[in-house]
């Protein structure tokens, strides 16, 4: 990156090369970027397929999960920002040495999508993007079902039952260890392995391992909603990078409430509005050389800012993000030459909220994100700007590690599941009987997803460990 009289570009602040600060930008997305093959993805679909095979489960011991769910998949932890919640602590699980990609999945415990439903939220007891959970106007059946998990407050001669975030989270954990637990009795081939399940501050982390790769899934309990939010209304009336771009029906056509308390809020009973579901719609329409600047900066942040994350949260960096998109246009975002300098643009966006005291929430300006703050992280934060190619360089290692463990972990299980297969004695003549009528249902079903697919691509896969149920695969989706 030179000028036009050759002078390579240098950042003023901290005088490294802006050219080297690219290049290690670029160096950290080729490790950072995911690319399956066939065979990682349908290790990743029969996870995916057996996370919610669980959650079935945990439906069917008390009935308190809507038996027609709608799941929010998220990619990246809860700890990783896809959430606003409070970090308690640094997590002991790492990628590379303990699973090789993470998600995060909401979990309804209440689906509120018919127009006939009762109104939930009581915002009188807070501030913006908080909200209590009323159970008042359901039925008695539903209020018998949650009255374990609500607190009851008396007020004017009258019982309210209201919905408690650590009591649904503590009853969410409780029912997916024993679940977990049955399933560990009880394998069957060729299921995913349980490996870990613990309590994640709201959320509870599972990990399984299908083949060569491992998932890490942060289960987080929340209340789902149709529509928008009247306190987020004023949000609509704003001029954004997405206007023209995505029809506002599309953004706006739900939100939820996680397991999240303001500082002045009671914990027992107060909720945080989240509007994850949105977000997933506008990130398709940021320009990729602005998001790949955005996971570098998202990795040394969460590296440097790592004790001081109950103070920043790795949410806010997603709201600079999207203030971002909206105050600089978007044609420049998505030019790749300029990826070192939105990275420094970022740093200073985060360093001016802390200076101000200040990170409004995207979705409803009036919340600030930044509660209490010390000079500490101000602190830890300044020497990230003065050194920013140190920094990218620190990730790129840490980074580089887990993608070789995770090679490592794979090629291992490889290893082994090939010693096993030779090892072990050719089928009995009953087993290749039923391996051929098995392999003639299975062209049976080939030629019907042909018939009723013309023109698509579509592959076959079978689990080694259980070649009974194929997968399929149409135009790159699975089925």
């Amino acid at each position: 990156m030179e000028t036009k009289h050759g002078h390579q570009k240098l950042d003023f602040r901290s005088g490294c090369s802006l050219n080297r600060l690219e290049n290690l930008i670029n160096v950290f997305d080729e490790y950072d970027r995911h690319e399956f093959d066939d065979q990682m993805a349908m290790e990743v679909h029969i996870m995916k397929e057996h996370i919610f095979n669980i959650l079935g489960d945990v439906q069917k011991l008390d009935n308190k999960l809507p038996v027609a769910n709608e799941y929010l998949l998220l990619s990246g932890s809860a700890r990783d920002g896809t959430l606003d919640i409070e970090i308690e602590s640094p997590s002991e699980l790492t990628r590379g040495n303990d699973f090789d990609l993470d998600y995060t999945l909401f979990v309804p415990v209440l689906k509120l999508h018919d127009r006939n439903q009762p109104v939930v939220l009581d915002m009188r007891h807070s501030i913006p993007c908080h909200s209590w959970i009323s159970l008042k106007l359901f039925d008695d059946a539903t209020v018998s079902r949650w009255e374990p998990c609500c607190k009851t407050v008396e007020k004017e001669n009258e019982t309210g039952h209201f919905l408690s975030p650590p009591k649904v989270c503590d009853w969410f954990h409780e029912a997916l260890v024993k679940v977990s637990e049955d399933l560990k009795e009880n394998v069957k081939r060729g299921q995913p392995k349980i490996t870990t399940v613990q309590q994640s501050g709201v959320a509870t982390t599972i990990i399984l391992a299908s083949g060569g790769t491992r998932i890490m899934y942060d289960l987080v309990p929340v209340v789902s909603f149709r529509g928008w939010p009247a306190v987020a209304m004023g949000w609509l009336s704003e001029n954004h990078f997405w206007d023209g771009i995505i029809p506002e029906e599309e953004v706006i056509t739900g939100f939820h409430l996680v397991p999240a308390c303001s500082l002045v809020g009671d914990k027992e009973m107060e909720w945080r509005l989240s509007f994850a579901r949105s977000e997933v719609q506008l990130k398709r329409f940021i320009p990729m050389p602005f998001m790949k600047t955005f996971y570098a900066f998202k990795a040394i942040m969460n590296r440097a800012l790592g004790r001081y994350n109950k103070i920043m949260k790795p949410y806010i960096l997603r709201g600079l993000l999207l203030w971002a998109c909206d105050r600089v246009k978007i044609q420049y975002l998505a030019n790749e030459d300029i990826v070192a300098e939105c990275l420094l643009g970022l740093i200073d966006d985060t360093l001016q909220c802390l200076l101000s005291r200040s990170c409004p929430n995207y979705f409803i300006p009036q919340y600030n994100m930044i509660g209490h703050l010390d000079d500490q992280t101000v602190l830890k934060l300044c020497q990230v700007r003065s050194d920013p190619a140190e920094h990218v360089r620190n990730a790129v290692d840490q980074v580089k590690a887990a993608r070789e463990l995770t090679e490592a972990y794979h090629n291992q299980q490889m290893e082994r599941k090939s010693t096993k297969s030779s090892s072990e004695n050719g089928m009995s003549q009953s087993n290749v009987e039923m391996n051929s009528r098995q392999e003639l249902d299975l062209a049976e079903k080939m030629r019907r997803l042909v018939d009723s697919n013309p023109g698509k691509s579509i592959s076959v896969f079978l689990n080694p460990d259980d070649n009974s149920q194929p997968h399929f695969r149409i135009d790159g989706k699975f089925f």
